[in-house]
């Protein structure tokens, strides 16, 4: 058995500098999101999501960014599971990309809202019918007895909707408003290249080296 503590890897691929860097994180961040497409790493578009509980309890999740722009990173999931009810309770949340195989890691911290209903109806209907009738299937985050259960209830929203499901009232999409971005470029030795951007109060973004 491979022993853990003797698992290693140099980090050999890039650098991140400031210089070369953009003074605007959404575009280094778009940079770095259209190379990870570009170079076909493994679901580039999906993002690891930190939200804190009212028992102060921190739960992740993997979700999939569906949008980008000044206003922010967005997600569409279920008001009402977990993450939904954790958010309403606590709107702050962070989000994580590892491109593994580019060796880059980027976080983001913010605010979270719940994007327009209009913004919301869009994209559902832009789904296939099978994700469609899933939102309406799957009471997400609750105790289900079994596997039958969403098959049941798909079968039953299929037959009521049919080939036009509307957006269930529980599900529609959030944009977290970034105040704090992280770029993390593996470099050989452990000593990586980390860049943090903060909001400042003037609402422009400080970009700082951080030591890794």
């Amino acid at each position: 058995m491979t022993s853990l503590a003797d698992l290693r890897k140099s980090y050999e691929r890039a650098e991140l500098s400031e210089n070369a860097s953009h003074a605007d994180p959404l575009r280094q961040f778009e940079q770095w999101l259209q190379e990870a497409i570009s170079s076909q790493v493994p679901e580039p578009n999906a993002m690891t999501l930190a939200t804190v509980a009212s028992n102060l309890r921190p739960s992740t999740r993997v979700v999939l960014i569906k949008d980008y722009d000044e206003r922010g990173i967005t997600w569409f999931t279920n008001y009402d599971s977990r993450k939904g009810l954790e958010l309403a309770g606590n709107p702050y949340a962070a989000l994580q990309f590892h491109w593994v195989e580019l060796e880059r890691v980027v976080r983001i911290e913010g605010l979270v809202e719940k994007i327009s209903t209009t913004e919301s109806d869009k994209y559902f209907d832009s789904r296939p019918l099978d994700s469609r009738i899933g939102a309406w299937a799957s009471p997400q985050s609750q105790v289900i007895s079994g596997r039958s259960v969403l098959v049941a209830n798909a079968a039953k929203y299929g037959a009521k909707f049919l080939l036009q499901p509307p957006r269930p009232p529980h599900w529609g999409g959030y944009r977290l408003e970034p105040d704090n971005w992280q770029f993390w470029q593996g470099r050989k030795s452990r000593l990586h290249d980390r860049l943090r951007y903060r909001l400042t109060a003037e609402k422009t973004w400080l970009r700082e080296r951080l030591a890794p």
